[in-house]
């Protein structure tokens, strides 16, 4: 029995951990996809190039995107004010190393975030009335300063120094003519954002060199398979749900007709357990381009499916896209295999906490009827993009079913008191037990696609 509850510890653990680093990325995936748009049409080998807007490239993914998240990363513990110092803390890894530092931001804007609480925790009611805002805003200042002389100074060389382990390690399987093995390195590397230094740096060289003695090179088409890539889109499109699978169509078209891989990063940060899928596509890639004998005259840039062709020599189609197609269903089966797991395990733990939850407040006589409800609240952190849509779905099925209930969104710290029943992600429940006193509370674990709505409408009906 000990062991089962601490099995069932460690999963919950785990799960609530890919919850977090979900929701770091999840909420910046349109900026992520106005990045890659404008890489894939403006950059010199984009499909309309412009200098002058290609100028936008570099710092968005340099800059902006890291400290969205460092934000992001900061607000989910410690609020605005958690968010800030994680900018600030951010900003630190960013200057101490030459690459998108996107696993940096993951570390220093949560630790920005809990750093900011505790100290706010530890002043709260000692500071003198009338200094409160000067406290507040030297503290922030402060604690800001001193994570990002840390980052500089700590995070940022040992994440740099993770990325030359993996490069060297490219490098050694390169040179034991052991290419699938070769995904072990390349797919993990492309994650941290070294997928140009590892196709310009060390594939690159080694391609040219091939494809000057054949007429063609198999490390041409190492990083800039899309195939990976593709299948992990495809699983989420397929089988997650609400913000996830409605972004993924327009990831798949800048991922594998523009060409831009970076766009499929994020989705796999949000899940790394993917890493596993993205390396068995990889490798089930190059092994079928190794036997088939495929290879490019020239390193296809940007790495989309039409600029891989355009790279294929006269008779070298078939391997080319027998690669790419073998490596996508490879990716997409692992990745749907971990995908429909989670889901599945999430939804059916969500459904067990209701209906035991529905059946201890039917006991006790506290379930609202719909006679008594009149207001259906639909909360999350800031009242907007989720929950409006989780309201609106909700509001439809209501008016559906022929209920008298008025279903509005608002933030957690805006919640009406005549609401009757309200509806918030499982993550916010003890934030949302301290802002409401009569109403049901029900949460949820996704508030766009959820059947638990289709229930609620009829326990009221």
């Amino acid at each position: 029995m000990e062991k089962i509850l601490d099995s069932n510890s460690k999963k919950g653990g785990v799960q609530r951990f890919g919850r977090f680093l979900s929701g770091m990325v999840l909420p910046n995936i349109g900026a992520f996809i106005a990045w890659g748009i404008i890489t894939a049409l403006f950059i010199p080998t984009g499909w309309t190039p412009n200098e002058h807007f290609a100028t936008l490239v570099g710092p968005m993914i340099t800059y902006m995107l890291p400290m969205l998240i460092g934000y992001t990363g900061g607000k989910l513990i410690g609020g605005v004010r958690g968010g800030v110092v994680g900018a600030v803390a951010t900003m630190g890894v960013i200057v101490g190393a030459d690459i998108p530092m996107f696993i940096g931001a993951m570390i220093m804007g949560p630790l920005g975030g809990y750093t900011i609480k505790k100290f706010d925790e530890a002043v709260e009611g000692r500071v003198a009335a009338g200094f409160e805002m000067l406290v507040a805003n030297f503290s922030a200042g402060i604690i800001g300063m001193l994570l990002a002389l840390l980052a500089v100074l700590g995070i940022g060389p040992v994440v740099l120094m993770l990325n030359d382990v993996l490069k060297a390690g490219v490098e050694v399987i390169v040179n034991a003519n052991l290419l699938p093995f070769t995904s072990i390195f390349i797919e993990p590397g492309k994650i941290l954002f070294l997928n140009n230094a590892i196709n310009h740096g060390i594939l690159g060289p080694l391609g040219i060199q091939e494809a000057t003695e054949m007429g063609k090179s198999i490390f041409f088409l190492l990083e800039t398979n899309p195939g990976p890539g593709l299948g992990i889109l495809l699983a989420y499109w397929i089988f997650s749900k609400g913000m996830i699978k409605e972004s993924a169509p327009s990831a798949i078209i800048i991922h594998f007709l523009g060409g831009i891989h970076e766009i499929y990063f994020p989705y796999v940060l949000m899940k790394p357990i993917l890493i596993l899928a993205v390396i068995a596509g990889g490798m089930s890639g190059v092994f079928t381009f190794s036997i088939l004998g495929a290879g490019l005259i020239a390193t296809p840039s940007p790495g989309s499916i039409f600029a891989l062709l355009a790279m294929t020599p006269k008779g070298g189609f078939f391997s080319v896209i027998a690669g790419v197609t073998v490596s996508t269903v490879v990716s997409f089966l692992v990745a749907s295999f971990f995908i429909k797991r989670s889901a599945t395990a999430d939804l059916n733990l969500e459904e067990a906490r209701s209906k035991v939850g529905n059946m201890k407040a039917e006991a006790k006589g506290q379930v609202m009827t719909s006679g008594s409800v009149k207001k259906i609240v639909v909360a999350c952190d800031a009242g907007m993009g989720s929950s409006a849509m989780g309201a609106t779905t909700l509001r439809k099925k209501v008016k559906a079913a022929g209920l008298d209930i008025e279903v509005v969104n608002t933030s957690l710290d805006d919640i009406p008191a005549d609401a009757d029943i309200v509806i918030t992600h499982e993550s916010l429940a003890e934030r949302a037990k301290t802002k409401i006193t009569k109403a049901e509370l029900i949460t949820i674990d996704q508030f766009v696609g959820n059947p638990l709505y289709d229930e609620l409408v009829n326990r009221l009906k």
